[in-house]
């Protein structure tokens, strides 16, 4: 037997048991998430967005725990996406998986961060947003194309955390 059949016959069962290993612990993620709510519809009308940027949807993470990938409902995979700020809320429009809708009245606080569940980039490169789904608290990362677009979703994103106060009692809830 030959040095580079060896490493074949050694190599491809390893590589086979690792990739075992890494879809038991996705499935084992999946099963301990079970519990995570239905993501909100998204509204059959939409006001116009005040802001519009492409960029990359990161990941959802549970709140304050920027390792702690939510793998249920899509939440977990990182796509291309256009976020838009509505005044009912904030949309992540995702190439290639389903859209996540955040309502305006869910969302907690906006913040920049450098990282969060294998995307790092530099000093406050994530547009990070938290919110609530139902008792669980979550943080959705956003990378925005254009390092300028940052500024302007910010702004939009605390100028809809101020307004949904305001909103909510306008409504009697």
């Amino acid at each position: 037997m030959t040095n580079q059949t060896l490493t074949v016959l050694i190599t491809v069962p390893l590589i086979v048991v690792v990739l075992a290993l890494i879809w038991l612990g996705w499935r084992s993620r999946l099963r301990r998430q079970s519990d995570v709510e239905r993501l909100p519809e998204v509204p059959q009308q939409l006001t116009p967005a005040t802001v519009v940027a492409d960029g990359q949807y990161v990941v959802t993470t549970t709140g304050g725990d920027w390792l702690d990938r939510i793998a249920v409902q899509g939440l977990g995979i990182r796509t291309n996406a256009e976020l838009s700020v509505h005044a009912e809320g904030v949309l992540f429009d995702r190439k290639g998986a389903a859209p996540v809708f955040i309502p305006a009245s869910a969302i907690v606080e906006s913040r920049e961060a450098s990282g969060m569940a294998g995307k790092f980039v530099e000093k406050d490169g994530l547009l990070v947003i938290s919110w609530k789904l139902g008792t669980r608290e979550l943080d959705t990362g956003f990378r925005s194309k254009r390092a300028a677009d940052k500024k302007y979703l910010l702004q939009a994103l605390h100028n809809l955390i101020s307004a949904a106060p305001q909103a909510d009692a306008d409504s009697g809830k």
